[in-house]
């Protein structure tokens, strides 16, 4: 007994070590500090979706119309819909409410962030909300008017590549003329 008690006292000794300024409060985790990225004006206040992150916006729509068409083509077995059904499903897609988009700075450098677009490593912080949504709803309503729904819904069944190319890196497309990001490295198994 008088040995469990000897360890025990030197134990906690050697447990208060540098405690003894909290008070007997556990002692604070480092801190990190990460500001949310500073936005222009026109990246706050416009309707309409800066040019600087029109291809992270264009590929975010691809995705979401790729989702929303393979989800209704599941339905019916993989099978082709229908024109009226596939019309519906790019309106709905469009008509989302896309909150799940937001801006984040990396690097020093905006970028949009979201579902289908690349991850981010870096601790950031994303402003989503405010003018994002109803940004890319009026761009994928853009989208799908200027290309038609027929045009689109062919891309899609020629797969997911195809879509992109055919919204962001046409002659004319948001991305045209730019590489695509690359995804970052993941790690392997044994590298964990």
């Amino acid at each position: 007994m008088r040995a469990a008690l000897a360890v025990w006292l030197v134990l906690s000794l050697l447990g208060r070590t540098g405690a003894e300024d909290t008070c007997g409060d556990p002692p604070a985790a480092p801190s990190r500090s990460v500001a949310a990225p500073q936005l222009s004006p026109e990246e706050r206040l416009s309707p309409h979706m800066p040019e600087s992150l029109r291809c992270d916006a264009c590929h975010a729509i691809a995705f979401q119309i790729e989702e929303q068409l393979r989800k209704a083509e599941g339905k019916v077995g993989k099978k082709a819909l229908k024109e009226s059904d596939y019309i519906e499903v790019l309106e709905r897609s469009c008509s989302q409410d896309w909150e799940s988009y937001g801006v984040l700075e990396l690097d020093g450098e905006k970028r949009l962030s979201g579902p289908g677009l690349p991850s981010q490593q870096s601790l950031s912080v994303m402003v989503s909300g405010g003018p994002w949504p109803g940004r890319l709803s009026k761009l994928c309503h853009g989208y799908v008017g200027e290309r038609g729904e027929a045009q689109i819904y062919g891309a899609h069944r020629r797969g997911p590549a195809a879509l992109r190319q055919l919204l962001c890196h046409g002659d004319k497309g948001p991305c045209a003329g730019r590489k695509e990001r690359p995804e970052p490295r993941k790690a392997l198994q044994n590298e964990l």
